[in-house]
């Protein structure tokens, strides 16, 4: 049942003041205890796969999206078990909250030390995935934060049934059961209320759609870590073996085609394109692919569909993938400059020069040489899990672990020193 505004607003108040104090005690948890807390957590998981699996069916039937997106929405055995490994690799991480950023001694003998500081209380809103809430939550007490989620309306369920099972574990081991905690409602007002948590919330991660960021954006009085949409681009440089560039992008456009890391536009250059083309249009129709090709393109291969301007700032999410040859490193640098969102974007090529050029001339959160870009992933990274995609240009960018959802603050030591 749906709340009324100022009710959305007081459960609010009422989550965040519980989130604050559990923060408040994460900081000071031994690392062990966190660890020891995620590692329970991941056992109730697996105890509770059932019963997730169930809730998911639930959200499952009602759902009326895309094939792609219902396979975001969508969980199994394997995918449970994937949720709780991770929660299993991320507390087998350094602990966060004990490296040393620094150490200096004054002329006058005082020793600054800078050490890191866990954030604070997180708000985190995300669309379609389930998985994202576990990840996210691990990444959270790893690092001592605490964190709220408002996961999407479609997979309303599947995130509660999740949730009890973290919540479950957490508490088990010691830890203070608000530190994770999740939306009441699927009441779109509640996100609205999350926004304005000012002095609740030390930092919203909207991780979704478009629309989604630019509301957050827009709407927040919470600092936030932008996870921007992933118009990703694969450019086939003139000197790319063709084996390789043809097994990368069928993986890169096809592994899963509803992740943000997709690629969604082939840049292939013009030295390569009628011999190599044709292969890869082959081999990606073969996959279910289709395409929104230049004239250049249609060129080669006249069976591809037009493509029109906005199709090169769409990310399809979806088996779809824009074509477009270039004549060659520089105009694959323009139009990833043009219509990308400093996401991912990779070249395949054997010309060392050509891909240091490359990866040295984009702004992109992540590059990548002769890799797919559906390895950005903070899994892949080796950060166990990722709570988003970071695109902006402040505190964080690309994968976000346990690691940058820390800031740091000074220690000052001295032996009675006075300011002069």
């Amino acid at each position: 049942m749906n709340a009324e505004p100022d009710t959305n607003t007081q459960i609010m108040h009422q989550m965040g003041a519980k989130a604050k104090a559990a923060a408040a005690l994460l900081a000071r948890l031994p690392a062990g205890t966190r660890d020891h807390a995620l590692r329970q957590a991941a056992a109730t998981l697996r105890r509770d796969a059932p019963l997730i699996i169930a809730a998911n069916a639930r959200d499952m039937e009602t759902f009326k999206g895309s094939a792609a997106f219902g396979d975001r929405l969508m969980l199994n055995e394997a995918r449970v078990e994937a949720m709780a490994r991770g929660l299993e690799e991320v507390a087998a991480l350094p602990d966060p909250l004990a490296r040393s950023l620094g150490e200096w001694t004054r002329p006058n003998g005082l020793v600054i030390s800078r050490v890191p500081q866990p954030l604070g209380v997180l708000g985190m809103i995300y669309e379609s995935r389930p998985n994202v809430g576990a990840d996210a939550a691990a990444i959270a007490i790893k690092s001592g934060n605490a964190i709220i989620l408002r996961g999407g309306s479609e997979s309303y369920h599947s995130g509660k049934a999740i949730n009890a099972a973290l919540t479950e574990g957490l508490r088990a081991a010691g830890l203070p059961e608000h530190a994770v905690q999740v939306a009441p409602s699927t009441d779109r007002r509640f996100v609205t209320a999350m926004l304005q948590a000012s002095g609740l919330l030390d930092l919203i991660i909207p991780r979704g759609g478009k629309t989604l960021v630019e509301l957050v954006q827009k709407e927040a009085r919470v600092p936030v870590l932008a996870h921007a949409e992933g118009l990703n681009h694969t450019y086939i440089h003139r000197s790319a073996d063709f084996t390789m560039a043809r097994n990368v992008l069928a993986n890169a456009k096809m592994r899963r085609t509803g992740v943000c890391g997709a690629t969604e536009t082939l840049l292939i250059d013009a030295a390569v394109a009628p011999a190599l083309l044709p292969l890869l249009v082959a081999d990606l129709s073969a996959l279910g692919c289709a395409f929104k090709a230049d004239a250049a393109a249609r060129a080669i291969c006249p069976e591809l569909p037009a493509a029109v301007a906005k199709d090169f700032e769409t990310e399809w999410l979806d088996a779809v993938l824009n074509v477009k040859i270039v004549a060659g490193v520089d105009e694959a640098l323009a139009h990833i400059a043009q219509h990308g969102s400093e996401h991912t974007d990779a070249i395949i090529t054997q010309d060392a020069a050509a891909a240091e050029y490359f990866l040295a001339s984009i702004s992109s959160a992540v590059g990548m040489w002769n890799a797919s870009t559906q390895f950005c992933d903070g899994g892949e990274f080796g950060f166990g899990a990722e709570i988003g995609i970071a695109t902006g240009r402040i505190h964080a960018r690309g994968p976000i672990g346990p690691d940058q959802l820390t800031t740091f603050r000074y220690i000052v030591r001295g032996t009675g020193q006075v300011r002069p």
